[in-house]
């Protein structure tokens, strides 16, 4: 028989083997560039969600968050617009981009309606709290 020879374990290998990176993985520049050069997609995203943190650490809470949220919504662009992104590239293109722009969007909106004096103002959001609490009882 053809596999008679080898021998059947139950371990993991110690290789793996059969997985291929995602899509648009390679480095957006040659290696004839600086690491944080080669991945500067990653790179602008993680510094502007930086800024967005030390922001919100300085006392602005939502200019801060609404940079972070802006920062995903940057990396979901970069994912989508560029061939080739490096380290931004974690699953298949539509998964990233699907996840980054959901989170993203989910984070500004919420920063938007943050009581107290919200920025944008829906009026489903009035009477939510009354809602809850009748439900509760």
């Amino acid at each position: 028989m053809a596999g008679e020879g080898t021998r059947r374990t139950r371990r993991r290998p110690q290789r793996t083997t059969g997985t291929l990176p995602p899509e648009g993985s390679g480095a957006a520049l040659d290696r004839g560039h600086a690491l944080p050069v080669r991945q500067w997609p990653i790179t602008l995203v993680l510094a502007v969600a930086a800024v967005g943190l030390v922001i919100t650490s300085a006392g602005d809470f939502k200019v801060g968050v609404l940079t972070v949220g802006s920062a995903l919504l940057l990396a979901a662009l970069l994912r989508m617009v560029l061939p080739e992104v490096g380290l931004l590239a974690v699953r298949s293109r539509f998964t990233d981009v699907s996840v980054l722009t959901f989170l993203g969007a989910v984070i500004v909106l919420l920063t938007l309606v943050a009581q107290p004096d919200p920025w944008l103002h829906l009026p489903v959001l009035d009477n939510i709290g009354k809602l809850i609490g009748r439900q509760r009882h």
